[in-house]
């Protein structure tokens, strides 16, 4: 062994050696034990940043069940990100003075799709610099053909059981993207606006001042609205006002939704314009057009010099307007809440649309239950209430995308009845009337809604060649792998996305399967800087997981996302904790370098050894009893940690014990035993250390590894060993 482990000498050697040998690749072997992961997949047109680094905890799971002797499956695939990459695609055309309508809609799929194709390398070769053992021959993509199909059955199924509906509902919609969001998609700002006071004319005298954070909506009024119970009001209910500058009439209407402290207690409602004011106008029976279009222009104002203005522009103006003719009574500072778009920070607008709706009552029901019942268990469990009560508050899901770049729903418009129908393949014919010509609907899906279907969608399509079967009885018939697979072991994620993913992985998975996704959910904390903040590039504390593998090695930085975390916790990283992991590696390889060298001596004097074994002077068995009891301590510590998915303890429990009790104690003082020939000594030190780095190689699968080669054969790998050592321990 070297004096010094270079970590640059061995990463990428060693990975192509694991590759290229098969260790990553599943097998369907029935005499085995299966453990699957699903790999969150990551954006395909996007570089890894430290939320994908926590992929860590994936690759310790799926190491360890290999040294269980478990047959491993960890799936690999990458998402087309809907919105996302179609937003840095837009980006990327504004660079050369084009925009998305430049082209037709299929011209700009296909330019998104090659643009996508072409960077997809750079993100897988990501994941094999952090040394992750995915089985590369089985990657997929959320819009690889058989996927889609999957896609479209799933829509299909809810849309025969009546679960899947068209409605015109307000949604959020961002004039930017030109597209409508759910509302998981939202990101909430909080600023100081302004609070507007109109003064609306009765029509049989006088006048009722409203109170309203949007002055511009209110063209598009169906009525004033107060408290049934506030007493300033009650002569003015049933009446009529007329809308300021196009004397438009509207009713004053009575509802107990109104807060009489809000304002002055009197309101106006614009159903086409919040989600409130629809929900009101229905119960009331009143309608009105919006007055911003989907390009975020003004429009049925009754204003000619308004109509087709920017609504930002179109405020100023039509404050301008009020307070020239004497309808603006004052403007005041006020607290509020903007809804903006979570790709480009553009204030999203309420606009009534129809879109397609999936009906979750019966299907969230369903995963409350499987979720209270443990049939699939959540890691920490702190998140069980968490899930369940977002569970119980979710509403109905609108999956419709008005972005190209996605999968386009399956649903058809027939021309004569203007009914809607839904086809997994292309119709040949109009399946309402079997005659006149069908539209196909232009909305795309839902990024989240094909992702929830990710762990079905990903198994069904995997192909088993019968070289593949290892099984001496299965007479070459094939096992899919889906049956041998699924529902997969573990969902790991990030605590963040359990709304957005893993509830919706839940209700559609059950719906289509009829079992669990996964039999367990592991959620890991997001990735914060060495004073807790969270990493941002305004605040340039960001720190690059590739930048720091260069400088460090990936164990190094893997190490170190784990390390002194608290399971489910945020994960506080700084350089100094890389510098401390890289520190860490290289003690694993110098014990390994001393255990070498005394071996080497060792074996060149044996004739002494043998005269030496028997004197006392050189025997320490008290210490050698004591290793061999606190280590088998240990390594049934580590496997309980494993068993209880505490990963981060199993970890910091090894580093306590290598660095300071094997190392820093036991090593030393045996040193003078080894040195000196003692075949017991030097056994039971190699024993305990080979154990050592099966526990570590979860972890820090390179250093281990290129440890492992330096006492085996080359040609081998640590992957191909077992627990052994600890059989007993496991069973016990």
């Amino acid at each position: 062994m070297d004096k010094i482990y270079s970590f640059r000498h061995y990463e990428e050697t060693l990975y192509t050696f694991w590759e290229d040998n098969g260790y990553f690749t599943a097998k369907i072997d029935p005499s085995k034990k299966p453990f699957c992961i699903i790999l969150p997949p990551p954006n395909a047109n996007a570089d890894l940043h430290l939320g994908h680094a926590m992929y860590v905890y994936e690759d310790v799971m799926i190491r360890y069940n290999k040294l269980m002797g478990n047959e491993t499956l960890w799936l690999v695939g990458a998402d087309h990100a809907g919105i996302e990459t179609q937003f840095v695609y837009e980006k990327y055309l504004k660079k050369q003075g084009k925009s998305r309508f430049d082209f037709d809609r299929k011209t700009l799929f296909n330019n998104i799709w090659e643009f996508v194709m072409e960077n997809r390398g750079n993100m897988e070769n990501q994941l094999r610099k952090l040394g992750f053992a995915l089985d590369w021959s089985k990657k997929k993509f959320t819009m690889d053909e058989d996927i889609v199909k999957t896609v479209y059955l799933t829509f299909k199924h809810l849309y025969d059981d009546g679960l899947v509906y068209r409605a015109n509902r307000l949604v959020n919609y961002c004039t930017s993207c030109g597209t409508s969001f759910s509302d998981l998609e939202v990101v909430d700002k909080e600023v100081v606006g302004n609070l507007y006071y109109i003064q609306f004319p009765i029509q049989e005298g006088g006048s009722v001042t409203i109170a309203t954070t949007r002055p511009e909506t209110y063209l598009g009024d169906v009525a004033v609205m107060v408290n049934p119970k506030d007493k300033r009001y009650q002569k003015i209910i049933g009446k009529t006002v007329l809308l300021p500058l196009i004397n438009r009439e509207i009713p004053v209407i009575a509802d107990e939704y109104v807060d009489p402290k809000f304002g002055t207690g009197a309101v106006k409602v614009t159903p086409a314009h919040d989600e409130n004011d629809f929900q009101v106008a229905q119960k009331h029976g009143l309608w009105k057009d919006p007055v911003i279009d989907f390009n975020g222009h003004m429009q049925n104002t009754g204003l000619d010099d308004i109509d087709r203005v920017y609504v930002v522009k179109a405020r100023k103006l039509i404050i301008t307007k009020l307070e020239e003719y004497g309808f603006l009574e004052k403007i005041t500072p006020h607290d509020m809440v903007l809804h903006t778009c979570y790709r480009c920070g553009t204030t999203l607008e309420p606009l009534p649309k129809e879109q397609w709706f999936i009906n979750v009552k019966p299907l969230k029901k369903k995963a409350i239950q499987l979720v209270k019942k443990d049939e699939i268990r959540i890691h920490p469990k702190r998140f069980k209430k968490q899930l369940i009560a977002i569970l119980e508050n979710f509403i109905d899901w609108n999956v419709s995308r008005q972005i190209v770049w996605g999968i386009q729903i399956p649903a058809y418009r027939c021309e004569k009845t203007n009914d809607w129908f839904v086809s997994v393949e292309q119709p040949t014919s109009c399946q309402i009337c079997g005659k006149c010509k069908f539209i196909q609907d232009k909305d795309t899906f839902d990024t989240w809604f094909s992702s929830a279907q990710w762990p079905y969608a990903t198994l069904q399509s995997c192909k088993n060649p019968k070289s593949e079967i290892r099984n001496p009885k299965s007479d070459d018939k094939p096992t899919p792998f889906f049956d041998y697979f699924y529902p997969t072991s573990v969902m790991e994620t990030g605590y963040d996305i359990l709304r957005a993913w893993v509830s919706r992985m839940i209700m559609i998975g059950y719906f289509e399967t009829k079992t669990v996704p996964f039999q367990h959910v592991f959620l890991h904390g997001m990735v914060r800087d060495k004073k807790g903040q969270k990493m941002s590039k305004s605040k340039g504390n960001v720190i690059n997981p590739l930048d720091m593998i260069k400088q460090y090695g990936a164990d190094a930085v893997r190490a170190a996302l784990i390390f002194g975390t608290k399971e489910g916790g945020d994960v506080v990283l700084s350089e100094d904790k890389i510098l401390a992991m890289r520190n860490f590696c290289n003690k694993i390889w110098n014990i390994g370098r001393f255990i070498e060298i005394n071996q080497s001596q060792s074996s060149s004097h044996k004739s002494q050894v043998s005269i030496q074994k028997t004197s006392p002077k050189f025997q320490n068995i008290k210490n050698i009893e004591k290793l061999r009891k606190e280590f088998a301590g240990i390594e049934k510590k580590y496997h309980t940690h494993f068993k209880n998915f505490e990963f981060a303890k199993a970890f910091d429990l090894m580093y306590e014990f290598v660095w300071h009790r094997f190392a820093d104690y036991y090593i030393e003082e045996l040193k003078d035993s080894v040195q000196s020939g003692s075949i017991e000594a030097c056994q039971e030190i190699f024993t305990v250390f080979r154990a050592c780095l099966q526990m570590l190689h979860p972890y820090t699968p390179f250093v281990t590894e290129a440890v492992w080669k330096a006492f085996h054969d080359k040609t081998t790998s640590i992957m191909q060993s077992r627990f052994e050592h600890t059989n007993k321990t496991i069973r016990s």
